[in-house]
């Protein structure tokens, strides 16, 4: 569902017309026919009042963003801030306002533990409350043993969702829930109206193809031999068998195939209440970079071929792909330098470079799958998680989460600029047709070509599901 922000002075009632408007932000906005027109946003106490043609009503300052496109902060729908305890929430979110994040989706698996009880759950929101830059909601976790008893408590303290894996990586930090008991997940998912996001890989394969191919980690594409597609499309069947079963909201984590998408749409198509994403790695990258990169671009599930990347741009223009999300995993170079592929971490840093590069790459494809990206980084990804009241658009009731993106503007991704504490990305050296340069979180700059937030300027957020 798409939210039209017509520019026309007739969307200024009486009431904006005659009170004050604290900003009007000027520049590039989405017309109905697909074109875009400079209009403004009026904000009052960090709230848009309306969206109009430019000059219509004072306003107590205006950004003039120029020639720049206008468009809703992005909600990042998969961000691991505390996986390490090098990163934590405040380097994490002063990236992701770097980057025209507003708001992120925080994952539940930390170092110090699963976010699975209400007890571990409120002491990460305290956290977050003092060190976030921006917005903040939490996803809770069920472990395997009957954590799933621990769904209703959770949701009640304000969990925006949970999240499982179907594939074993920890015991302690990221377990693997079996068949059976996730099917006791979802079910107590279903029955407190709560959408589950699930790392779809099959256990067994992936057991059994690491131990074939570990003497020869020293090939970092030994990784990836090791994760066939039908690792990933078996998984994703799975959930959505299950899911459908136990008549759950699903979400499919960092979908890196084009016939997962297939499989994902078609259940939806039947009726299932199910959704996916895909990241930056997967349609930006492919296999023949991580021969140049090497092992620290160990990801799960890894990279795919150059035609995988192309089928999914194909899907985004298409309206078939769900949410873009960063997977931020903010592993340091030490824990992915390894000589055998097979004991590195596993992910990326990306929460400040996706939604400039993501930008890019599609305005550079076509208008429409411009469109269809943004959609996928801001109001899609904030109705999974029942935050689509506040976050995700720019039309009049939703907080005044604003991005100037100027597409006329190259840039390099440089180390130098980056604010997480990772050290390194993917991206280091690539020139980006696109940049962020303006960031507004609930009506106040925290970016501007400088950081301008502060830790706890940002908020945890409670979602708005229904049964």
């Amino acid at each position: 569902m798409t939210l039209d922000t017509t520019l026309a002075p007739a969307v200024v009632d009486a009431e904006v017309g005659s009170s004050r408007i604290d900003l009007a932000v000027r520049g590039l906005l989405p017309q109905p026919d697909g074109s875009w027109a400079v209009g403004e946003v009026l904000v009052r106490d960090g709230v848009i009042v309306a969206v109009t043609a430019p000059h219509t009503v004072p306003a107590t300052r205006t950004i003039d963003a120029g020639s720049s496109y206008l468009v809703p902060g992005m909600v990042d729908a998969h961000v691991h801030s505390l996986s390490h305890d090098g990163e934590g929430i405040a380097a994490a979110t002063r990236a992701a306002a770097a980057g025209g994040v507003t708001t992120i989706v925080e994952m539940p698996f930390d170092l110090a533990g699963p976010i699975s009880t209400v007890d571990r759950f409120s002491r990460k929101a305290e956290l977050a409350e003092r060190e976030a830059h921006i917005d903040v909601a939490l996803l809770g976790t069920a472990l395997p043993g009957g954590g799933w008893r621990n769904i209703e408590a959770l949701a009640a303290v304000g969990a925006a969702g949970f999240k499982v894996s179907t594939f074993h990586t920890d015991t302690q930090r990221f377990p693997r829930v079996h068949d059976g008991e996730l099917l006791d997940v979802f079910s107590a998912a279903a029955d407190n109206g709560m959408p589950v996001c699930v790392h779809a890989e099959n256990n067994d394969i992936i057991k059994h193809l690491i131990e074939r191919y570990r003497p020869e980690g020293d090939d970092p594409l030994a990784h990836i031999r090791s994760r066939p597609e039908v690792s990933e499309t078996l998984g994703v069947l799975t959930v959505l068998e299950i899911g459908r079963a136990a008549g759950a909201k699903i979400h499919m984590c960092h979908t890196s195939l084009p016939r997962s998408v297939s499989l994902v749409r078609s259940w939806a198509e039947d009726g299932m209440d199910v959704t996916m994403e895909t990241c930056p790695h997967y349609l930006l990258l492919d296999e023949s970079d991580m021969k140049e990169q090497g092992t620290r671009l160990k990801i799960n599930p890894p990279l795919r071929t150059a035609s995988a990347r192309e089928g999914l741009w194909a899907q985004i223009e298409n309206g078939m792909v769900d949410v873009i999300s960063s997977d931020h995993a903010p592993w340091p170079v030490e824990f992915k330098n390894h000589r055998n592929v097979f004991d590195n971490h596993s992910g990326a840093p990306g929460v400040q470079t996706i939604y400039p590069l993501v930008l890019a790459e599609a305005l550079r494809r076509s208008p429409k799958t411009f469109r269809a990206a943004i959609e996928a980084m801001t109001i899609n990804p904030a109705r999974r998680y029942g935050l689509d009241k506040r976050k995700g658009a720019i039309a009049p009731g939703y907080d005044a989460d604003i991005v100037a993106f100027d597409g006329n503007a190259v840039w390099k991704v440089d180390l130098a600029d980056l604010q997480s504490n990772a050290g390194w990305s993917p991206y280091e050296g690539f020139e980006v047709p696109g940049r962020v340069t303006l960031t507004l979180s609930r009506g106040r700059v925290v970016f501007d070509g400088e950081l301008r937030s502060e830790p706890g300027s940002g908020s945890v957020l409670a979602p708005a599901h229904t049964s």
